[in-house]
């Protein structure tokens, strides 16, 4: 038996009736083709998955597709505006914040939930607001200085040092 939902993903309404059991992540990848959030571990430990729900970085291999009906999501597509990097991805980019980019995305969506709610945060709240995201690449020192960067471009700060 299939259960219908309606969500609003990067801001385009959709509708679909879906299997109980399927995980957001597969939603948005299988039946959306935003491929752009990974599949990692499935087990909530990686953080390759994490989308904006309703203005919460959630990981989605944890959350039914039918739980998240009704709600807002973006993901890592709905970042860049009009071809515009959002200052988080700019960062990255500037400050070689990723390597393989595996984990890039929910990265990006963990650090701009961090910058939305402390737009001057120190090192170690960045560490702490990026822990429950995996990077087996860049040691994390980049990603650091990407999101500070970023932070200080949101700020309207001059970027260039």
């Amino acid at each position: 038996m299939k259960v219908p939902i309606q969500v609003t993903v990067n801001g385009k309404t959709h509708a679909h009736e879906v299997e109980p059991r399927v995980l957001l992540v597969h939603y948005l990848r299988d039946v959306l083709n935003l491929t752009g959030t990974h599949i990692g571990c499935e087990t909530s430990l990686c953080g390759a998955c994490t989308v904006m729900l309703d203005g919460q970085a959630v990981k989605s291999c944890t959350v039914l597709a039918a739980q998240a009906n009704g709600a807002h999501i973006t993901t890592i597509e709905g970042f860049a505006v009009n071809g515009r990097l959002h200052p988080v991805q700019e960062g990255f980019w500037e400050r070689h914040g990723l390597q393989c980019g595996y984990c890039t995305p929910g990265m990006i969506v963990a650090s701009a939930q961090l910058l939305e709610r402390n737009p001057d945060p120190t090192e170690a709240e960045i560490r702490m607001a990026i822990e429950g995201n995996l990077c087996r690449c860049t040691g994390y020192q980049h990603i650091v200085e990407a999101v500070q960067y970023a932070a200080r471009r949101m700020k309207g700060a001059a970027a260039a040092d």
